[in-house]
């Protein structure tokens, strides 16, 4: 499982360290930077943004004033010179409290503790394996979805939708999000903006997937891993 991860710091140097420590760590994907909390509302927004590196003395605005404003916001590590910040930053339910200067070692520390979190969150959430179906809410009703009968997703910024071969629902979810929820044995992300049901693919022509009337097209960034897992164990050749 990989964190899409944002650092707000206005030190050059610490957010180039910062970077250099993502970099390092296989987990983790650094989706953008910030010089202040102002210019990353837009690239939270943007993003689906799991994880916020969060200096506190910035200008404008402050990172505990930030946390103080903001609804809804991804898990947050505090990346600071002060140490009498922390008391507040666990009030405000941080993950960590990093004073500067940190080393690699305890920046692990503190990002396998926001992983772990992630997971636990993310296994609190996820349908019954074996159910068969999940429920979304789309135009205020509450549909019911048959794992069989979704034949594929497309996203279109912070909604999605769901492709039936007789109902199309829109929700109010990002792609990233509604794949962790899928069996990952039926369902693979094909494209930036598509999932698709394995068994639904009837024919393989180039980059393009059919999926009865239906083209979507396999991008380059994902074609070896989709090709590996629709493939293997069943492509019989001479």
């Amino acid at each position: 499982m990989m964190l899409n991860c944002l650092i707000i710091d206005d030190e050059p140097i610490a957010r180039k360290l910062l970077q250099e420590y993502i970099e390092e760590t296989d987990f983790l994907t650094l989706m953008g930077t910030a010089e202040n909390p102002l210019k990353a509302t837009g690239l939270i927004n943007k993003h689906d943004v799991d994880l916020i590196f969060l200096d506190v003395n910035m200008p404008k605005m402050s990172g505990l004033d930030f946390l103080r404003s903001a609804n809804n916001l991804p898990m947050v590590i505090m990346t600071t010179a002060y140490g009498q910040y922390a008391l507040d930053g666990f009030e405000m339910s941080v993950i960590d409290y990093l004073v500067k200067p940190f080393s690699l070692e305890r920046f692990l520390k503190a990002t396998q503790k926001a992983l772990e979190l992630h997971t636990l969150k993310q296994k609190a959430v996820q349908p019954e394996k074996n159910a068969g179906y999940f429920y979304v809410k789309c135009d205020g009703k509450i549909e019911k979805v048959v794992y069989d009968d979704l034949i594929y997703i497309e996203a279109m910024a912070n909604y999605v939708t769901l492709y039936t071969a007789s109902n199309k629902l829109v929700v109010y979810l990002t792609i990233k999000g509604i794949l962790e929820k899928l069996p990952p044995e039926k369902f693979i992300q094909v494209h930036k903006s598509h999932i698709v049901n394995i068994d639904k693919i009837k024919t393989i022509e180039g980059n393009m997937l059919h999926l009865g009337d239906k083209k979507i097209t396999l991008s380059t960034s994902f074609y070896d891993e989709v090709m590996d897992k629709i493939l293997k164990g069943r492509y019989l050749k001479r």
